[in-house]
């Protein structure tokens, strides 16, 4: 298995954090969201990475390089990460996704479980959701069935009927992986739809109702688990103990 994490974003609401830093180089208590990621995936025995950067690229690299050099990592720039979203640093994996993956958002203060949870789950793909209903018009909402299969996700899903928010962690198998990279290959190069968040793929994904498609939610609400868009969320994260 492999893990994709996607670290290109300028973090614009961060600042002035991020005014000299990637958000993923930010420290939440003694050690950065990457370093925490980055060791979260390994106690779960997955060893090769590919990780996507864009602003101040440097850093992470060489943040990578001099603390895990155990790993397997490939590197891909984005260089238009100003212009675009998470969908296209996502499409940019596709030469380099070869198995079944873990995907990962840079920006999540997360428990180590989550991952476990996911790749011990029967779903081929499945996404971890904190289910709550304590929700808002940002957050990346889920509506399922009553077998916990996805019909609907995206930020304008219905709240009243959503069972909670997508944290920004996913397992998909190969196939799913293909699938939606020709999802992204007709978006981008055809469309030009380059900013994007990917969870518009994945819906397209559900409504084609194909075999190897269908996408579950796990329940993660008992871990604990924040996402670091605003600087009061860096402020709340710094008194989460993980």
């Amino acid at each position: 298995m492999q893990a994709i994490i996607l670290a290109a974003g300028l973090s614009k609401r961060l600042r002035p954090l991020t005014d000299n830093s990637p958000k993923c180089l930010l420290n939440i208590g003694n050690k950065n969201l990457l370093h925490r990621t980055v060791l979260n995936v390994l106690d779960n025995g997955i060893h090769d990475f590919i990780i996507v950067t864009g602003y101040k690229e440097d850093m992470i690299k060489n943040y990578i390089n001099e603390n895990f050099s155990q790993i397997n990592v490939e590197f891909i720039t984005n260089s238009d990460y100003a212009n675009n979203n998470n969908s296209y640093s996502l499409w940019m994996t596709k030469q380099f996704v070869r198995e079944d993956v873990i995907l990962l958002d840079s920006d999540i203060l997360f428990d180590k479980l989550i991952i476990g949870d996911l790749m011990n789950s029967s779903y081929e793909n499945c996404l971890a959701v904190n289910v709550t209903d304590n929700l808002d018009e940002e957050q990346i909402k889920i509506i399922t069935d009553d077998k916990y299969r996805i019909l609907h996700i995206g930020k304008q899903v219905n709240i009243v009927k959503s069972i909670g928010e997508s944290i920004g962690i996913e397992k998909f198998s190969l196939y799913f992986m293909k699938e939606l990279f020709a999802i992204l290959d007709r978006k981008i190069l055809q469309e030009n739809i380059v900013n994007e968040f990917y969870e518009v793929s994945f819906q397209e994904m559900i409504d084609k109702k194909k075999d190897g498609n269908s996408m579950y939610a796990i329940d993660v609400s008992k871990y604990d688990c924040l996402e670091i868009d605003t600087i009061e969320d860096y402020d709340k994260a710094q008194k989460i103990c993980i």
